[in-house]
């Protein structure tokens, strides 16, 4: 495998596949009509990939807009430079209206003292303050009730501050397109949107999909979809994969820092959960750890690719580094690893490959912690 750069500090990082993020993108615009748009979902610092340098491959692919968790994930993106529109997919608390109209980052509203707050402020700064109107049609989360829809509007939109730039819902079982909860949720945020048109109100950008039912259900793109896990390589359920092709975009990758053949019967790690069988086993260390989102769980359960095969993880994974073995058979012989060479936690390696969905299959968990995980500390390379 060709060698990857690496952090000058320390050797453990994640790879960024630039070139697969732009083909997912395109993939994703591939499925709309030429007046639809995209938005993308760069929240949690791009699902740990990096919201700036994510971001600004999705626009110049064809995204349309930006969406994120918080506001500070806007004002990251505006301090860039990024100009595009960008919508919280929450509503902030109302001390960040101030954060909110400086920097031109969309609220979601669905409280309406927040969003007559939001007006006051507005005209105060001589502005109008946009916001996206969050509609509950069943995932009890946030959002408007949806049978509520017309008394909301009707509290608010004589205020000249503001200003209804979209209407959005969000769907709990997307997966399942032909479901019923999926169509019950579908046909009350439909049922909103009409009455709202019905009774003269501009709902601008009108828009439910997210990754799965932007792709299994074509019929709901509406004015825009909002694209987040798929963007990043990772399919949102097993029935996606004959549905679309997705390219990876992130690896995770390390450097052996120490190689060592311990007696017979020495442990490895904290508590010795694993002892060495025999002299001929090597054990080496990574330094990477649950701190960087290799959780402690997988201790003794997950492998790792080194040399274009696996490798057994061995003792109790510790906060910033673990241990791997590599075992000599007489019919599997193995050359001594060396301090530098090259370990896969996640990626390919040659025919081989570890995968999040293997590793969140692992965990118990979905491959949206996975990646989000790994994001935290590992520092980022872009390839």
């Amino acid at each position: 495998m060709a060698q990857s750069k690496y952090p000058d500090t320390r050797w453990a990082w994640v790879e960024i596949d630039q070139a697969a993020l732009r083909r997912n993108v395109r993939a994703f615009k591939a499925l709309l009509k030429p007046r639809q748009r995209m938005c993308c979902v760069v929240k949690a610092d791009a699902y740990g990939h990096g919201a700036v340098p994510c971001a600004r491959i999705m626009l110049s692919s064809g995204a349309d807009m930006l969406a994120v968790a918080t506001v500070n994930e806007g004002v990251e993106l505006r301090e860039a430079g990024i100009k595009a529109p960008i919508l919280v997919l929450s509503e902030p608390p109302t001390t960040a209206i101030d954060t909110l109209l400086e920097h031109n980052v969309m609220p979601s509203v669905y409280d309406p003292d927040f969003a007559l707050a939001y007006g006051e402020r507005a005209v105060q700064l001589g502005c109008v303050g946009k916001y996206h109107m969050a509609i509950e049609t069943g995932m009890n989360r946030i959002g408007v009730h949806y049978t509520d829809v017309l008394e909301f509007r009707r509290a608010i939109d004589f205020h000249r501050g503001i200003q209804c730039d979209g209407v959005f819902t969000h769907f709990a079982t997307a997966d399942e397109p032909d479901g019923w909860d999926f169509q019950l949720q579908l046909k009350r945020f439909n049922e909103a949107v009409a009455a709202m048109m019905d009774a003269g109100y501009d709902c601008g950008t009108v828009h439910c999909d997210n990754t799965p039912a932007t792709i299994f259900a074509p019929q709901t793109h509406c004015d825009m979809v909002r694209v987040g896990i798929g963007l990043y390589g990772l399919h949102p359920c097993e029935l996606s994969r004959s549905r679309i092709t997705l390219d990876p975009v992130m690896s995770v990758r390390a450097r052996i820092t120490r190689c060592a053949h311990p007696a017979m019967g020495e442990g490895v790690s904290y508590g010795f959960t694993y002892r060495v069988p025999r002299a001929t086993v090597q054990v080496c260390t990574i330094p990477i750890g649950y701190a960087d989102g290799l959780s402690r769980t997988l201790s003794n359960r997950m492998e790792v690719l080194f040399r274009g095969e696996r490798a057994r993880q061995v003792g109790n994974i510790c906060m910033d580094q673990c241990m791997f073995v590599l075992q000599q058979t007489p019919l599997h012989p193995i050359a001594d690893a060396e301090p530098g060479e090259l370990v896969t936690i996640v990626g390919r390696d040659g025919d081989a490959e570890i995968t999040m969905d293997e590793m969140a299959r692992l965990r118990g968990t979905i491959n949206y912690e996975v990646a989000c995980g790994f994001g935290m500390r590992l520092e980022k390379v872009y390839v």
